[in-house]
C-alpha cells in the first residue's frame, strides 16, 4: 500500500508539473503580440524521454548511431512534424490542452478537423459523429439530443455476443453552447459494455487517461487564434459530413468548403500558413479553382484504398492518375504511410511505385500517422502493413522516418506523438 501510495503521489505531482508548464506556454504565447506571416519557429520544445527510448531502442546501425549524437539537443520546432488532431496519443484529441502538448513537442504545423454542428458553426473533430466516444456526451443531459442513443451489448444465452453496445452523437445534434459545454475524453468505446460507465471508459493500454479529465473543447475559429499564439502554421482538414447535404435543405457542400477558409482570411492568416486538407477531391478543385492562394497547398488525402477497384501497386487501377491529379492543380497529395514503401528482396524498406509516380509526376508528399498503432513488435497494424515482415520493435518506425524523409523526400509527416518526429528533423537538419 505505501508502494501505491508513493506512486499515485508521483502520477499526480507530474500530472500538476504538465499542466503548470502548458499554462506557463499559453501564458507566453498570449503575451507574443499579433500573428505575424513572417515570425520565426518557436525554440521552447520539451520532447521528453520518448524520442530517445525509441532510439535506444533501434537495431544497431549508422541510423542508430546518427540519431544517438543528436541526444542533447538543442531541439526546435519542426514543420516536418505535423501535430495529428494535436497530440492524441495522451491527450483528448482535438481539445487545447491537445494542441498546445504538440506545439510543445516541436510540431511545426496542427491540425484542427473541420466539422459543423446543428446551427452551422465549423468545431474541431475528427468526425461529424464521434461525440459519443471522443467526449462526455453520454453521460450529460444532452445525450437525450444524440441521433441513436446508447444501448448495451446484449449477449444470448451462451454468452456469445449477439449485439454490439452503440451510440451515435454528432456535432450537428447540437448546438455551438451546448458543443462547447462538453468535455474531451480520449477516443475509445467498449461495444462489448453492458452498462454506460464501462462503454466510456475503453482507453487503449498504450494510450492513458490521465490528461483526459478536463479535455476543452474548440471551435475552428478558436483553434486558428491558438495556433497564431502557438507560431505555427495550420492544416484544417474539411471532414465529410455525415449527414445529407445540403443540411437542412440549404447549406451545401460548398457553402461549408467556403466557410472553412473564409474563417482564415477574416482572421488575416496568410495562405501560405495554411494547409487546407480534404478526402474529397473535388473539395481542393474547388479551392483551387475559387481560393487560388489556399488552393496552392491544398492538400488532397489519398482515401483511394477503400476503393474495391484501386490497388496502390498497379497505376491502371488509379483514377485520376498523378498525372491528371497535376493537371487539375493538385500540388500535395497525402496518403497512408503504408502506401509510400514497400520491402524490397533485401529486407529493406523502400520507396513504394506509388511514392515514386508521384514524385515524377511533380508531386509533393505528405504522409500519415506515425505513433498511432500502440507497440510494434507485433507488426505495426494498418499503418504499417506493407512493412509488417521487417518490423520487430518501436525503434523500427526511425527506419520508416528516414526512408520516407530521404528516399521518397515527403514534406512532413503527421504524428499522435510529435515529439518523436522532431527528434528525427532536428537530428537530421531538416528544413
Amino acid at each position: 500500500m505505501k508502494f501505491i501510495k508513493v506512486f499515485l503521489s508521483i502520477s499526480l505531482l507530474s500530472a500538476v508539473l504538465i499542466q503548470s508548464a502548458q499554462a506557463d506556454q499559453i501564458s507566453h504565447y498570449q503575451s507574443a503580440g499579433k500573428y505575424s506571416k513572417h515570425k520565426k519557429l518557436s525554440s521552447k520544445v520539451q520532447l521528453g524521454p520518448r524520442p530517445f527510448l525509441l532510439v535506444k531502442d533501434m537495431d544497431a546501425g549508422k541510423l542508430k548511431q546518427k540519431l544517438s549524437s543528436c541526444s542533447k539537443g538543442p531541439f526546435k520546432t519542426s514543420e516536418f512534424s505535423i501535430g495529428h488532431r494535436g497530440a492524441p496519443m495522451k491527450f483528448p484529441e482535438h481539445t487545447k490542452e491537445s494542441y498546445v502538448a504538440a506545439a510543445k513537442m516541436g510540431a511545426g504545423i496542427i491540425e484542427c478537423d473541420v466539422t459543423f454542428t446543428k446551427d452551422r458553426e465549423l468545431v474541431c473533430r475528427h468526425s461529424q459523429c464521434d461525440l459519443h466516444t471522443t467526449t462526455n456526451i453520454l453521460a450529460t443531459p444532452l445525450a437525450a439530443k444524440c441521433s441513436k442513443p446508447f444501448t448495451s451489448a446484449v449477449y444470448d444465452s451462451y454468452g456469445k455476443l449477439s449485439k454490439p453496445a452503440s451510440a451515435q452523437c454528432c456535432t450537428s445534434d447540437i448546438t455551438l453552447e451546448e458543443f462547447k459545454s462538453l468535455k474531451g475524453k480520449v477516443d475509445a468505446a467498449n461495444n462489448r459494455a453492458t452498462n454506460l460507465d464501462d462503454y466510456l471508459n475503453a482507453t487503449a493500454s498504450w494510450r492513458t487517461d490521465i490528461y483526459s479529465s478536463d479535455g476543452t473543447l474548440m471551435t475552428h475559429r478558436e483553434s486558428i487564434e491558438l495556433f497564431k499564439k502557438l507560431k505555427v502554421k495550420m492544416t484544417p482538414e474539411l471532414k465529410s459530413p455525415s449527414v445529407p447535404m445540403p443540411f437542412e435543405g440549404d447549406y451545401s457542400q460548398l457553402d461549408y468548403a467556403s466557410q472553412m477558409l473564409e474563417e482564415y482570411i477574416e482572421a488575416d492568416v496568410d495562405a501560405k500558413a495554411v494547409f487546407a486538407q480534404s478526402f474529397n477531391i473535388e473539395d481542393i478543385k474547388y479551392w483551387i479553382n475559387h481560393y487560388s492562394d489556399f488552393g496552392q497547398q491544398a492538400v488532397y488525402l489519398d482515401g483511394r484504398y477503400d476503393d474495391a477497384v484501386f490497388d496502390h501497386t498497379n497505376p491502371t487501377t488509379w483514377s485520376p492518375s498523378m498525372a491528371e491529379l497535376v493537371a487539375d492543380g493538385v500540388q500535395i497529395i497525402a496518403p497512408p504511410m503504408w502506401m509510400l514503401v514497400a520491402v524490397n528482396d533485401e529486407g529493406d524498406i523502400v520507396p513504394s511505385l506509388y511514392a515514386k509516380q508521384a514524385k515524377l509526376a511533380g508531386l509533393d508528399i505528405i504522409t500519415w500517422t506515425i505513433e498511432r498503432s500502440g507497440l510494434l513488435k507485433s507488426g505495426g497494424g494498418w499503418y504499417y502493413q506493407t512493412m509488417k515482415p521487417v518490423i520487430n520493435n518501436d525503434g523500427d518506425m526511425y527506419i520508416l522516418l528516414d526512408v520516407l524523409a530521404k528516399d521518397v523526400g515527403v514534406l512532413g509527416v503527421f504524428a499522435d506523438w510529435p515529439a518523436t518526429v522532431t527528434y528525427y528533423a532536428n537530428c537530421m537538419n531538416l528544413k
